[in-house]
């Protein structure tokens, strides 16, 4: 195989992640498995996860997970649903599932979220309230550090 072959494919396989990565965007609360997004491309599971986390820094599981938590942050700041409602309205087929992953990501309960979530983002557009409540998935990762212009 020549580098250009081999830089060819490469990006073909990178249009394949991005139309996964879509579809995920796209289709978080249907029911989404690696299985059925890797043959949505014609690939193998495991090919499409080691390649999906070497171009994104995550699993598609774990970005599948935080698409739905972001969503739910949504929902539960709106404040006319149940934490129950939220989770299945995400594609959860489990509270506890929902919960625990939400847990993770957020650093807070669902209850305790929508809760304290009314408080810190009353009057703010809801554009910059998504902006500041995003989940970071990677706490390990180092802050970003403050450009100097």
């Amino acid at each position: 195989m020549t580098s250009k072959s081999s830089g060819d494919q490469h990006l073909r396989d990178l249009a394949l992640l991005r139309r996964v990565r879509d579809r995920i965007d796209r289709e978080y609360a249907q029911p989404l498995d690696v299985d059925a997004l890797a043959r949505g491309v014609n690939m193998s599971a495991g090919h499409l996860s080691r390649r999906f986390r070497r171009a994104y820094g995550e699993s598609p599981y774990s970005y599948l997970m935080t698409r739905r938590i972001e969503r739910a942050m949504a929902l539960l700041r709106r404040g006319d649903l149940s934490v129950t409602d939220v989770c299945f309205a995400v594609g959860c087929s489990s509270l506890g599932t929902f919960s625990t992953r939400f847990t993770e990501l957020v650093g807070v309960p669902p209850r305790v979220y929508r809760a304290r979530a009314a408080e810190a983002t009353a009057g703010m557009p809801s554009c910059v309230a998504k902006q500041v409540t995003r989940p970071v998935r990677n706490r390990e990762a180092p802050p970003r550090r403050a450009r100097i212009a």
